[in-house]
């Protein structure tokens, strides 16, 4: 069995994700979008508009300076890309519709749903049918969306069934510039060459989907691999053991980690990684936080859901990368209304050169308040790295 350091454990997942290569010199086009989703498979959407949309923020951190409206252009008009529940909801290459089918086919309703269906018979398939003769449409475009039941998820009935028909693909969605979903039918937006493939059995669709998490993660436990596009965990595990058995997979030890660790065939471990990157909460490298414990000995919690007074680094923190190490994280607020980057508080990990950190992240700073279209850089008031 092949047994890792550490540090090369760190070096090949980053690797993996793209980070071994340098940004392009030149425009970005849809050339290096295709290359970011081969090697991360998947941009996970979130709705917290702080900073940045969450999806833009891996790619910038792996291309440098791009346009986000040629990514939009390539996320919804280009038959390419669609939206669904992979890790959360995400962006996904197309070639994954059909080993997403039998999620959509055992998709189950839920609460919510099933009232909608007992209390207002045929209200579903109405909708559906508005889809089909009016669509492409928002959930303020039905004839009848309903009221909504109160704040964030309290969604009205229009709501509810768009998204119950969303999930169990008879109908399909992409974003808005403002990021509100546009629900349309199948054969209007996935290509017919692989919306008419026949659905992947629910064992294959995790041998590939399991295949495609170790690609993109190198390395990783049965927890870590099931959970790059959410599979259900006790089924994954035998199927992991089974794929390690075939060689399709190769154990691996990694010094710190409990076992078992699958590790892609062909796994390349850099000798070194030469990179610094403002990471998304939601990246790929940071989003399953032990996972990112125990590669990179960094402990990291997402507070938004925190009450204020309890915050530890503040509301929208992403972790700072520079190398093979996470070496700090920095609180982040776009003030569009200002045309300012500001910088809510900035942090270094124990150990790290203070100095060293603080010039290369004023850098990339600078490079993601040009990116964004501000004006100018707002120094932090609160914590341990001071800004040069």
């Amino acid at each position: 069995m092949r047994r890792l350091k550490p540090d090369q454990a760190r070096r090949a997942a980053l690797g993996a994700q793209g980070f071994n290569r340098q940004a392009p010199a030149g425009r970005v086009d849809r050339r290096h979008f295709r290359r970011v989703f081969d090697d991360i498979g998947l941009l996970q959407l979130d709705s917290v508009n702080v900073l940045e949309r969450s999806h833009y923020l891996p790619v910038f951190a792996r291309l440098g300076d791009y346009s986000k409206s040629d990514l939009d252009g390539y996320t919804v008009g280009s038959g390419e890309v669609f939206e669904y529940w992979g890790h959360e909801a995400s962006l996904l290459p197309v070639e994954l519709y059909p080993y997403f089918r039998h999620r959509m086919d055992s998709h189950q309703p839920w609460r919510r749903v099933r009232k909608l269906m007992d209390d207002h018979p045929g209200y579903i398939e109405t909708i559906y049918e508005e889809i089909a003769e009016r669509g492409p449409l928002t959930v303020g475009d039905l004839a009848d969306p309903g009221d909504r039941k109160g704040n964030w998820w309290g969604w009205g009935n229009g709501k509810v069934a768009l998204e119950w028909l969303f999930g169990s693909g008879r109908i399909t969605a992409y974003r808005t510039k403002n990021f509100a979903r546009v629900y349309d039918l199948p054969e209007r937006v996935i290509t017919a060459d692989h919306r008419e493939t026949e659905p992947i059995p629910r064992a294959e669709a995790y041998r590939h989907l399991l295949a495609l998490s170790a690609r993109h993660h190198a390395l990783g436990t049965a927890a870590d691999l099931a959970d790059y596009y959410r599979l259900h965990l006790p089924t994954a595990r035998p199927i992991l053991a089974d794929m390690a058995a075939r060689r399709e997979l190769v154990e691996v030890d990694v010094a710190g980690w409990k076992g078992p660790v699958y590790a892609d065939p062909n796994m390349a471990v850099p000798r070194s990684i030469s990179t610094s990157a403002l990471l998304s909460p939601f990246d790929p490298v940071v989003w399953a936080r032990d996972r990112a414990e125990r590669l990179f000995g960094f402990r990291y919690r997402i507070e938004i859901y925190v009450p204020k007074p309890k915050r530890i680094h503040g509301y929208y923190v992403l972790p700072y990368l520079i190398d093979d190490t996470l070496v700090g994280r920095v609180d982040l607020k776009t003030d569009r209304q200002a045309g300012v980057l500001r910088v809510q508080g900035a942090y270094v990990e124990d150990g790290q050169d203070v100095v060293r950190v603080g010039k290369a992240m004023v850098q990339d700073l600078e490079s993601m308040a040009a990116w964004l279209g501000m004006d100018r850089l707002v120094r932090p008031r609160r914590g341990n790295l001071k800004l040069p």
